[in-house]
């Protein structure tokens, strides 16, 4: 499965107003921290690749949920579109211990608050990112053939939503925070 993704930086008060008049539903809130690991056996940021666990927790959640994430290095030039693995694991901190055991490292945390609303069929999550600010994310799920026509779909939502495709980001956030000043602080 190729997760095809275009993130933008935006104010999330603007997007909020153009997302009611293109009839978007919103589909809560949560609050998600992923943790990254860099491999004993091979550089992840040389490689274009990324593994981590995501622990996430809703306002009206009893309890915290957590997934490994495997994804693959970026397979197009225009947008942030990759291969990608997902699935639930029961624990987060066992998971944890489990890579650890492995030889992987932690390499880095991302904390972020997120509004999702769905439009069309695609996903749009108002993030708010710690130590990085605010960026919108319209992302789809397709297979292999589908990646150009699921990438024109989310830059047709993004323009709907006032945003402009061509200011995207393709660095994840986790890179980003590697490159501001204070990145150790986050």
């Amino acid at each position: 499965m190729f997760e095809v993704e275009v993130k933008v930086r935006a104010d999330h008060d603007a997007v909020r107003d153009r997302l009611e008049a293109v009839g978007a539903e919103s589909v809560g809130s949560v609050v998600q921290e992923d943790t990254y690991y860099d491999a004993p056996h091979r550089s992840f940021a040389e490689t274009d690749e990324a593994l981590r666990i995501r622990r996430e927790r809703s306002p009206e959640a009893e309890a915290e949920t957590a997934r490994v994430t495997y994804k693959g290095p970026l397979v197009d030039r225009a947008s942030k579109t990759r291969e990608e693995f997902e699935t639930g694991v029961d624990d987060g901190e066992t998971m944890a211990a489990i890579l650890d055991g492995l030889g992987f490292d932690p390499a880095a945390t991302v904390s972020k608050g997120r509004d999702r609303y769905t439009v069309d069929g695609y996903a749009v999550t108002l993030d708010a990112v710690d130590g990085l600010g605010e960026f919108v994310e319209v992302e789809t799920e397709t297979d292999e053939a589908g990646v150009e026509t699921a990438r024109e779909g989310a830059y047709d939502v993004l323009r709907r939503l006032g945003l402009d495709p061509e200011t995207q980001i393709r660095t994840s956030y986790l890179g980003l925070l590697l490159e501001e000043p204070n990145a150790g602080d986050n």
